[in-house]
């Protein structure tokens, strides 16, 4: 997966299932992935949006975990744009 932005939709996924889903596309993210947006949801994909926050926040691939455009996504930044 070389795409710039990667949507990852993890709507009714259990917390476990979401982090190999999240995994995966983490090891599959090529050298011009800039950021992963992890699709979870609003009013029921707050527990997902909290594990993301914990989980991801020191991997080594992450630079910096950010909101998206709605309340119902969360930004894993992997590379920065210049």
């Amino acid at each position: 997966m070389n795409e710039p932005f990667v949507k990852v939709d993890l709507h009714g996924l259990r917390q476990e299932e979401a982090i190999r889903v999240i995994d995966r596309a983490l090891a599959s993210a090529g050298p011009m992935t800039y950021q992963l947006q992890l699709i979870h949801g609003y009013h029921r994909g707050t527990s997902l949006r909290s594990m993301i926050q914990d989980e991801y926040r020191w991997h080594e691939r992450v630079l910096r975990i950010m909101p998206g455009d709605n309340p119902g996504i969360t930004v894993l930044v992997l590379k920065e744009l210049y």
